[in-house]
């Protein structure tokens, strides 16, 4: 209904994106292991992308009026899988949810900062997203 006025929406699925942010954001639970699957993710060249380039390819997407986007190759992946398999994915989702970390009482209540949980991942897995975070102006912790 938009299009007649020449107004073109294009929804973006954008995936995971090594912008920097697992230095911020604020884990709750067993903090390490928290902070540790999701930096190692943010900085998986298959599992993310570039912001910047992301940002390019989103506005090439909307000058060409494109109606979708999916960036990473893992939400491209999971989307075909999706649709092609939706209960073994439903299965699979329930799998990978046992594996995530389990609560550790009251003290899992309070979330954490990346940047104060960082010690059990070694540095060569968060390389990339460690760059986008100084590229980003994610370095320093941001109390909200």
């Amino acid at each position: 209904e938009l299009a007649r006025d020449n107004i073109y929406v294009t929804t973006v699925a954008p995936g995971m994106m090594r912008t920097g942010s697992h230095v911020n954001a604020k884990f709750k639970g067993r903090h390490d292991i928290e902070f540790a699957w999701f930096a190692a993710s943010a900085g998986a060249p298959l599992l993310s992308m570039d912001a910047d380039r992301a940002a390019r390819k989103i506005l090439a997407a909307c000058r060409r009026g494109q109606p979708s986007l999916t960036l990473t190759f893992a939400a491209r992946l999971q989307i075909v899988a999706n649709a092609l398999f939706p209960n073994l994915i439903g299965y699979a989702m329930q799998l990978v949810n046992r594996f995530l970390p389990e609560s550790q009482g009251t003290e899992g209540d309070r979330s954490r900062a990346g940047s104060e949980v960082r010690r059990l991942i070694p540095d060569w897995l968060t390389r990339a997203a460690d760059k986008a975070s100084a590229r980003n102006n994610e370095t320093k912790s941001k109390s909200l």
